[in-house]
């Protein structure tokens, strides 16, 4: 045994001074976890809400005389007192190689069309696919979520033959190197995270496509596009959330041509047709525009095309 975990449950207005104790106290690490099944959706750029009660999870060193079980149970009530804590516990856990354990969480997934998705440290399963290569620890878009798999499979059954394709809210790249790799000529990668944007080119390293592929923050592309004739685009993907996806609608329209093809993901089930209005002034959408993953039946896409 090599660490000890003291997990205390409190209001979220008493978090701050937890995790102040705690860290005073010599804790590692603190985590922050959900105590009642309180959904958190779409925090803006910048936000960290809190659920209503928040279980707190602090690691201590059991090699330490404050990371002994005795010290550490002893600590666990003196904090539960200060921040009204309603449940307290300790746990033990074993020391581990953590980056071993983190890349065994990690295979190969096989998506539509014999497109599959390789973490870079292993061998693709068949090397006459089309393989994406990705490092899973950059940024959001590994494939194992539904919304990413939903706009992968889109890409596999789209003609992308020499197209110029935007992936706004680019996380990984992931969309963007598919869309290179099923033959289009050019993509262009937005997003607001400056580490997305580094992830993006890291990965289109990796996948030998990185003379193909341009990563921006938005601001950058804006300017980029202003000095350079490169829109209207033939295909755009967009795989973030609801509200930004409303929001965005009439400046997607400016970056794509007629009859160009989308594809709108992350969504709830019950966000579909507020985004399908938002986009409907703009955009002809497929009869069928909701697609959902079988995996998951809460996640959904759309796509159109549009009518310029």
């Amino acid at each position: 045994m090599a660490w000890q975990q003291l997990h205390l449950q409190c209001e979220k207005a008493n978090v701050d001074l937890a995790e102040a104790l705690l860290l005073e106290a010599g804790a590692l690490s603190i985590a922050l976890d959900d105590a009642g099944d309180q959904p958190l959706f779409e925090p803006l750029p910048g936000e960290s809400p809190l659920w209503d009660e928040v279980i707190l999870t602090g690691l201590f060193d059991a090699t330490t005389d404050a990371g002994s079980r005795q010290a550490v149970e002893q600590l666990s009530h003196e904090i539960a007192a200060q921040v009204h804590a309603t449940r307290i516990w300790l746990s033990a856990v074993d020391d581990k190689d953590w980056e071993r354990e983190w890349m065994s969480n990690y295979h190969p997934i096989e998506c539509a069309n014999d497109l599959w998705i390789v973490p870079n440290w292993l061998t693709p399963p068949n090397p006459d696919a089309t393989n994406i290569i990705m490092d899973p620890g950059l940024a959001f878009g590994t494939g194992y979520h539904a919304t990413t798999r939903l706009c992968l499979d889109w890409l596999t059954e789209q003609d992308l033959t020499d197209k110029v394709v935007i992936d706004y809210g680019c996380g990984s790249g992931i969309l963007g190197i598919a869309a290179l790799l099923l033959g289009a000529r050019q993509v262009y990668a937005v997003d607001i995270d400056p580490q997305a944007v580094l992830a993006t080119n890291q990965n289109a390293e990796r996948n030998h496509v990185n003379g193909r592929l341009q990563a921006f923050l938005p601001e950058e592309f804006s300017d980029y596009c202003a000095q350079n004739e490169v829109l209207p685009v033939d295909v755009l993907v967009a795989n973030i959330l609801a509200k930004p996806l409303i929001s965005l609608a009439p400046y997607f329209a400016t970056l794509v041509k007629t009859d160009s093809r989308i594809v709108l993901a992350g969504l709830i089930e019950s966000q579909t047709e507020a985004v399908a209005a938002a986009y409907q002034p703009y955009f002809a959408l497929d009869p069928k525009h909701a697609f959902t993953a079988q995996e998951d039946q809460h996640w959904q896409r759309l796509s159109g095309t549009f009518t310029g």
